[in-house]
């Protein structure tokens, strides 16, 4: 099923597949490190030579690849193919291999990829060894799968099917991957009700299959979170990237998986940690952990507390060792006061800050632009309420 739940124009297949010709693919391959800038120049000398449908699909595409780069990385990226709403949706690679090797190591061989999109978790499963049935109801994206496989090598593991989903028989399959559509006419949705299928229908397709997992907006209401179910988040180099529902592994657990890595946490059902004064570390959890629900945990393994009830920072007064959220030494605790602060860091000779904020009302570049950093060197300013009270903590990072 497509991402926002459409379906292509023949036309929009057409075009695509006249870039798999060999003057299609010759075409696209001089406009790998083409500028954007200079498309329309790009466009009029490469008209002459070639079809006008046939240069607006590859231009097209080149783009496309170009803002895959980031999620597919370069190797893979200039061999594949995408649609625009599949770039935009598609499954960051490190994030896919995660998942795949998690499936690998559950004995699965044999998957069904519901919702495959262009096929990036498909390929990732296929290079952990799984066979994978792609499915998607779009006749383009369906072709763009195809391509992607043959372009990799993987056909002989990936067989791409047009269908819809709620007409697919997985009986006889190790696993169900689902992800439904996240992204309608009017942008993100965020009620797993109107995903396309609804997160109802997708449970549902789990419970079937021995092993299943199902890709959800990191922003799930936990109660929306079946209690059959296990519920992961994932963040990759910091930022957090999705949210899995599994099924057959262990019901009712929360976890947070961070990349590169991988390292998880899951939660002790430990209760929230009490409010206390500030302490000489500041402990900031990865979006994952908070996400989770899992800022108890982290308090627990650096035997500290909150500096507010509602705000997920940790303190402490020891360093000790986490993966699960960075440390910043604090050397300064003040009432918020930006009059005070441009003395600081005046007086400090503060020419670099990195200004993080939660639970705060202001601005970090508009702070930033007030504060006119001069200087040598450098720290971490922190806007909060400590115990309720705007505050700004000063510090710098340190490693246990």
């Amino acid at each position: 099923m497509t991402e926002n739940g459409t379906v292509s124009a023949p036309s929009d297949v057409t075009a695509f597949t006249a870039l798999l010709t060999d003057e299609g693919r010759r075409l696209l391959d001089g406009l790998r490190d083409h500028d954007p800038a200079r498309e329309l120049a790009v466009a009029t000398r490469l008209r002459r030579e070639h079809p006008a449908e046939l240069v607006s699909a590859a231009l097209g595409q080149a783009r496309l690849r170009q803002r895959a780069v980031a999620k597919f990385g370069a190797e893979d990226a200039y061999r594949m193919f995408f649609t625009p709403h599949g770039v935009e949706q598609a499954t960051r690679a490190s994030v896919a291999a995660y998942r795949a090797e998690r499936f690998a190591a559950l004995g699965v061989r044999r998957l069904a990829d519901l919702c495959c999109g262009n096929g990036g978790d498909a390929i990732a499963l296929a290079r952990a060894g799984i066979s994978v049935l792609a499915v998607d109801r779009d006749p383009l994206t369906c072709e763009v799968a195809r391509a992607n496989a043959a372009a990799l090598g993987l056909s002989d593991l990936i067989e791409v099917r047009c269908a819809d989903v709620a007409e697919v028989d997985t009986d006889g399959y190790d696993a169900v991957f689902v992800d439904p559509a996240r992204r309608g006419g009017r942008g993100r949705i965020f009620d797993p009700e109107a995903y396309s299928p609804p997160l109802s229908w997708a449970v549902g397709a789990a419970r079937k299959a021995p092993h299943a997992a199902l890709k959800i907006a990191p922003g799930v209401p936990h109660e929306a979170v079946p209690e059959d179910a296990e519920a992961e988040w994932i963040s990759d180099g910091g930022d957090v990237k999705e949210a899995v529902l599994w099924f057959g592994t262990s019901p009712g657990t929360r976890r947070a998986t961070l990349l590169p890595g991988p390292r998880s946490l899951t939660g002790a059902g430990l209760p929230d940690p009490a409010v206390r004064p500030v302490g000489r570390y500041l402990y900031e959890p990865d979006g994952a952990v908070i996400r989770a629900h899992l800022v108890a945990d982290v308090a627990e393994q650096v035997a500290g507390g909150l500096i507010d009830e509602t705000i997920a920072y940790v303190t402490s007064d020891e360093l000790r060792p986490t993966a699960y959220a960075a440390a910043y030494e604090i050397t300064d605790v003040l009432p918020f006061n930006v009059k005070r602060l441009r003395a600081l860091v005046r007086e400090r000779g503060i020419g670099v800050a990195v200004i993080k904020k939660r639970g705060s009302a202001v601005e970090p570049e508009e702070l930033r632009k007030k504060l006119k950093l001069e200087g040598v060197n450098s720290c971490v300013i922190v806007l909060t309420r400590v115990a309720g009270a705007p505050t700004m903590l000063l510090g710098h990072p340190v490693r246990a």
